[in-house]
């Protein structure tokens, strides 16, 4: 049997607010599994920690799911095992003051030789009038989409 390199030490105070985290109704389904993850492998568990293999057994995780969770509660703590890290996502590409240039040119008289705006003549006026350095049609269309704004 080989000896595992993580090995999960749970307090007192700790092992109550698994138990109860548990027990609780509305907590993520990944929340609950890495709980109960560590109440198992947990080496101060009365009956002693279940192995890797007893607890794919039981919880029907992957090895490497659960290894991970041992790994993040030895190195980063009870709350980097349970909880994901929080993912910054997409910056936005146009603020605030952009989005509301593009609405307040779709509110006015379209340029000569034009009945009315479309989105490439707005995107390009848009970029001639200095508002954005670069927008397509499609952000265009998009960003007067959810303004709720209708061109006529």
């Amino acid at each position: 049997m080989s000896v595992k390199k993580y090995k999960v030490k749970l307090s007192f105070q700790q092992r109550q607010r698994l138990k109860a985290l548990s027990k609780r109704g509305k907590v993520k389904a990944q929340q609950l599994n890495r709980a109960r993850v560590l109440l198992l492998a947990d080496e101060n568990r009365p009956k002693g920690p279940m192995t890797d293999l007893q607890i794919n057994q039981t919880l029907y995780l992957s090895l490497s799911t659960i290894a991970r969770i041992r790994q993040r509660f030895v190195t980063d703590g009870l709350d980097a095992a349970i909880c994901d890290k929080p993912r910054p996502g997409r910056p936005i590409k146009f603020s605030g003051s952009q989005r509301a240039k593009v609405t307040a040119l779709a509110c006015t008289t379209p340029q000569e030789g034009h009945g009315h705006w479309s989105m490439r003549l707005m995107a390009d006026k848009l970029v001639e009038l200095g508002f954005v350095e670069s927008i397509s049609h499609t952000s265009v269309a998009n960003i007067l989409k959810k303004t709720n704004f209708r061109l006529i």
